[in-house]
């Protein structure tokens, strides 16, 4: 099965509770590249590349997380930009 990049943004309890650095570490384990940074009204976006099951496990991962708590995501599938790293936007 091949890759596929996900933009979703993150509502609900998802600021202030660790969420960013979460699924740093989640994707890293998990191999999925892209990026995740906070919104100014609240909210979290990021855009993740890795197969579909990657993704999945990786936004599981962050949920189950003490504090965290998603009430929505808005997700739309986004070209590939093939890179290889996870990073934590500002």
């Amino acid at each position: 099965m091949g890759d596929v990049r996900k933009h979703i943004v993150f509502y609900g309890s998802v600021q202030g509770v660790g969420f960013r650095y979460r699924m740093y570490y989640a994707a890293r384990v998990n191999g999925v590249s892209g990026w995740v940074r906070n919104c100014y009204d609240g909210s979290v976006e990021a855009e993740l590349e890795g197969t579909e099951s990657s993704i999945d496990m990786t936004i599981m991962q962050v949920e189950r997380g003490t504090f965290v708590s998603i009430s929505n995501m808005e997700v739309r599938t986004v070209p590939q930009h093939n890179d290889h790293d996870f990073k934590i936007r500002d």
